[in-house]
């Protein structure tokens, strides 16, 4: 691979970053932004998509389930497809495929069509998101320099995510055609950009093989999964249908851990879920992003359904949190840096419960700056902090080789869990439904929904804290101080701590 590193021995925190460093950075952040934008910019929009094509709420629905079942079901492969195939070559291509398709869902004029771009999309997205991440991880060694790149490319996951609400409110004042049309031009720059500036990298040549099955039966049960998800609230959780497709589920996931196991070249060694910081990082993820985006689903509710807000007025609610965690951008490497990433992300969550918690004081009457700011602020805060810091501890550790696979590995986390979560916060507020849905009454039935929220980062706080124990003979996993930006050298090898 051709990296854009100075071959220096000096030491890495001293390396200043080149103007081409920078722009490889800017490529994949563009990329990570308007995936992360793609998945909240949607929302605002349904009610006017809806009008102007004549779309039913259950076909609406598809719109946003398209990208996440398309993105969600297809990461793995993804990620491994980086490895095989060349980082920059998918990259590049998926990239293209996302700004066609995003061409295609503004100039549609039917729904079939809009969900099937957005499906489209949401595939493009599953190659895109590993591979940008696996380039930054085997072009930056690990320690200062990746644990700073790491920390501005999630940042930018984080921002495009609570950005898409305020654009969406903006571009849909004018037409919901522009929603769509967005990222497109972005995407497009960004590909002739990183035609030129990313590094080029080296098929995996020593593959045992193309793991055909294990790639079938992977996508499969992920693409059920989320499908299956997405639909329980709907059919019912204990519906038959529902019930036979999560036993599906359970057979296809069986038979692909079968095949791994027995396949010479995996599509995921399962031997790196040994590790207990893979592990913790994996668990946080689902945590994270789950808790996080039934949050955001039950507070745009309340915001424009009981208090009667605009789009753009919940937008800007939000924008406290997208704004904290964007000036904290280039900080957080420098704070994984000294403390380690288990505290961290154990700081993260225990600030996300707190948050989480205040915001159950809402009622139909709020002082903003007293009872919703502090919340968002919380929440920015522990954003800023765990993102990053889970994609450090997931990325610590692994051979370039396999960095494309736990890349994938890690954004599945993410998806899935927002998609387990997200339909269980919804069953639980549809089970709480009042008969007479008076404003009181209704804000009551989210509030079992806003403590499940809660739940969810609770249980991501107690596993963080498995990451705090110290075991004696045992080495701390988290940040691999490097003093040379010479990647894969035997000194550095040799401070790549892994916890078993």
């Amino acid at each position: 691979m051709t990296s854009p590193l100075p071959n220096s021995a000096s030491p890495a925190s001293a390396v200043r970053w080149t103007s081409r460093l920078w722009g490889t950075l800017l490529v994949l952040c563009a990329a990570m932004f308007l995936d992360a934008l793609d998945v909240s910019m949607v929302g605002v929009a349904l009610p006017s998509i809806g009008s102007d094509l004549g779309l039913s709420t259950s076909t609406l629905q598809w719109i946003v389930s398209g990208y996440i079942l398309g993105y969600g079901g297809l990461l793995l492969l993804g990620g491994r497809a980086a490895d095989l195939l060349g980082r920059r070559q998918v990259f590049l291509v998926a990239l293209g495929v996302f700004a066609l398709a995003s061409l295609l869902g503004g100039l549609v004029d039917s729904g079939p069509l809009l969900i099937a771009s957005r499906f489209i999309k949401g595939l493009s997205a599953a190659f895109t998101a590993p591979a940008g991440l696996s380039i930054i991880t085997t072009t930056f060694p690990e320690g200062p320099l990746r644990n700073r790149a790491l920390s501005i490319y999630t940042t930018c996951a984080a921002t495009g995510f609570s950005m898409g609400l305020v654009l969406s409110g903006l571009l849909t004042e004018a037409s919901w055609r522009l929603t769509m049309l967005l990222p497109a031009p972005i995407a497009l720059l960004a590909l002739l950009a990183g035609l030129r500036l990313l590094p080029r990298s080296e098929r995996e040549r020593d593959h045992n093989g193309y793991d055909v099955p294990g790639a079938v039966l992977g996508t499969a049960s992920m693409l059920l999964l989320v499908f299956s998800v997405v639909q329980a609230p709907e059919a019912g959780w204990a519906s038959a249908r529902t019930l036979l497709s999560f036993l599906a589920v359970a057979v296809l996931l069986t038979a692909f851990v079968v095949v791994e196991r027995r396949s010479p070249g995996p599509l995921i060694r399962l031997g790196v879920l040994r590790s207990g910081s893979q592990v913790r990082a994996q668990l946080g993820a689902m945590a994270f992003f789950g808790s996080y985006v039934g949050f955001q689903f039950l507070a745009t509710l309340y915001m424009q359904s009981l208090l009667g807000w605009s789009a753009l007025h919940t937008a800007l609610a939000f924008l406290p949190a997208g704004a904290l965690v964007a000036v904290s951008s280039t900080k957080v490497g420098a704070i994984v840096d000294r403390f380690g990433t288990p505290r961290l992300i154990a700081a993260g969550f225990a600030l996300m419960v707190v948050g989480y918690a205040l915001f159950l004081r809402v009622d139909l009457d709020p002082v903003y700056a007293a009872v919703i700011l502090p919340s968002m602020l919380l929440i920015g805060a522990a954003c800023a902090l765990v993102f990053p810091s889970l994609n450090i501890q997931a990325t610590n550790g692994v051979p370039d080789h396999e960095q494309g696979m736990v890349s994938g590995l890690l954004n599945t986390s993410v998806q899935v869990g927002g998609a387990i979560f997200l339909a269980v916060v919804t069953a639980v507020v549809t089970a709480g439904a009042p008969d007479d849905p008076t404003p009181q009454a209704v804000l009551d039935s989210y509030r079992p929904g806003l403590a499940v929220v809660t739940a969810v980062a609770a249980a991501g706080f107690l596993v963080s804290l498995t990451g705090l124990r110290t075991r004696p003979g045992r080495n701390s996993v988290v940040v691999a101080k490097s003093t040379s930006v010479e990647a894969g050298s035997a000194a550095e090898a040799e401070r790549v701590a892994v916890r078993d």
